[in-house]
């Protein structure tokens, strides 16, 4: 936190001053409220930065023309954070009205475009609205391909936007070319230690994690870290992120111990270099506490979600969805201890959060669903179970591409209650999807496609 605090006394010093010399509408206080803000932007303190940024704003409405680009620079930081804090409508009505500045004021392939159309896209993305995020990443690469030359920085910027779409559709092929196609541009550019390098190489190997290709997760994975570690400072966050990556893959592998030990290295940073609320800090403990659910061992489980609660409900406003997923976390936690009231319970207040703050298509809408239809399998409340379950095949048939793995997971938790019901040619239809998805998306040796043939050739036994 030491970077944070020093930041933000430089910048209340420069407040002070501005504050004594100049009027209250002179656009320099505007400048030194909009750095405070960003400072608690950084911090995790969302409804400081934005108090700040708005103290910002009405200074420059006052001070400034109304198509002054300041202006839209603004809109853009005060839609930031409503994109931090979870809250994705107010988040596009301020990047839209920076946009209406920009395309007021500039020439239409002017380059300075490509980054509204990009925020836009985030936020698209985010509420799992995949094609209109996709309509705005494009909108940004039409211009860069037109108005800047092909290696340059903000086309990568883009080609990333692009593949997260991607990576988010479960279109990994897709993903993983516009991810190559940014790296192409940087590895030319950068030096081989440059940070944004690894960032790429992260990019790469999350999308050859969630495929199932652990080994080459791992060595992109790797790839990153060896940059972070000779570049950055032993404390950095971006160090964080690398040894947080890798322990997602050794927990996806099964290497429980090998997880803890990349996600505790990760938590050691961001507890030094982070302020003690920071939602960030509640991403690692909710990793931890994943791990030790995965290793049975549920009261330090609870105990490391129970910590990321804390925070998240201190953070951030009440309907942010990282919320639902601390909820979410605890209420998996209780499903496999089978104290299934208590994981009904945390299932139902997630759910109530993403209702409430997520596009009714929205695929963790589907996941609510699905854990809660869970519950109802393990109490062998087969009706209710396909009841949930069907909910969420019908957001996920509507949101996601046909060979999407969530797809399969979906017909896969179908046909195990047809399977205990009793009805075994339904059970084989939907097990037989199942294996169809995995196979076209998942690699030949992934654990899944294993556990789905066993089920299939359990129910064929039965007919």
């Amino acid at each position: 936190m030491g970077d944070y605090s020093k930041a933000l006394e430089f910048c209340e010093k420069a407040l002070k001053i501005c504050e004594k010399a100049l009027s209250s509408n002179h656009p320099l206080l505007a400048t030194s409220y909009n750095n405070i803000g960003r400072v608690y932007d950084h911090m995790g303190d969302y409804s400081k930065a934005l108090e700040f940024y708005e103290k910002s704003h009405k200074i420059f409405e006052k001070a400034l023309p109304s198509n002054h680009p300041d202006l839209a620079s603004s809109y853009n930081n005060i839609g930031e954070v409503y994109k931090n804090m979870g809250d994705y409508s107010e988040a596009l009505e301020f990047y839209e009205k920076a946009l209406q500045i920009k395309e007021k004021a500039l020439p239409p392939n002017h380059p300075d475009l490509t980054t509204t159309y990009n925020n836009i896209s985030q936020v698209y993305n985010n509420m799992g609205d995949y094609s209109k995020a996709l309509e705005f990443c494009e909108k940004a690469l039409k211009i860069c391909e037109k108005a800047l030359p092909p290696n340059h920085h903000d086309l990568a910027t883009t080609y990333n936007n692009i593949s997260q779409v991607y990576d988010n559709m479960g279109d990994y092929s897709k993903a993983l070319e516009f991810y190559k196609k940014a790296l192409k541009i940087k590895e030319p550019a950068l030096p081989p230690n440059h940070p944004l390098l690894a960032t790429s190489y992260n990019n790469i190997g999350r999308v050859y994690d969630n495929m199932g290709d652990y080994s080459k997760a791992l060595e992109f994975h790797e790839k990153a870290l060896k940059i972070c570690e000779k570049a950055l400072p032993p404390n950095h966050p971006d160090l964080a992120t690398s040894y947080n990556n890798i322990g997602l893959v050794y927990n996806n592998m099964g290497d429980f111990t090998k997880a803890l030990e990349f996600y505790k290295k990760a938590l050691k940073i961001k507890e030094t270099a982070l302020p003690p609320n920071h939602p960030d800090l509640a991403t690692s403990y909710n990793n931890i506490g994943r791990v030790y659910d995965n290793m049975g061992d549920y009261s330090r489980a609870l105990e490391f979600h129970e910590k990321a609660l804390k925070i998240c409900e201190k953070a951030l406003p009440p309907n942010h969805p990282s919320l639902a997923t601390s909820y979410n976390n605890i209420g998996l936690v209780y499903d496999n201890m089978g104290n299934y009231s208590k994981a009904l319970e945390f299932y139902e207040k997630s759910h109530k959060i993403r209702e409430k703050a997520l596009p009714p298509n929205h695929p963790d809408l589907a996941q609510s669903y699905n854990n809660i239809g869970a519950v109802y399998y393990h109490m062998g409340d087969y009706s209710k179970a396909l009841e949930f379950y069907e909910k969420a095949l019908k957001i996920y048939e509507k949101a996601l591409p046909p060979n999407h793995p969530l797809l399969a997971t979906s017909y896969n938790n179908i046909g195990l209650v047809y399977d205990n019901m009793g009805n075994y040619s339904k059970a084989l239809s939907f097990l037989e999807k199942a294996l169809s998805i995995w196979q076209k998306s998942l690699p030949p040796n992934h654990p899944n496609i294993k556990t789905v043939t066993n089920s299939i050739d359990n129910v064929k036994k039965k007919m």
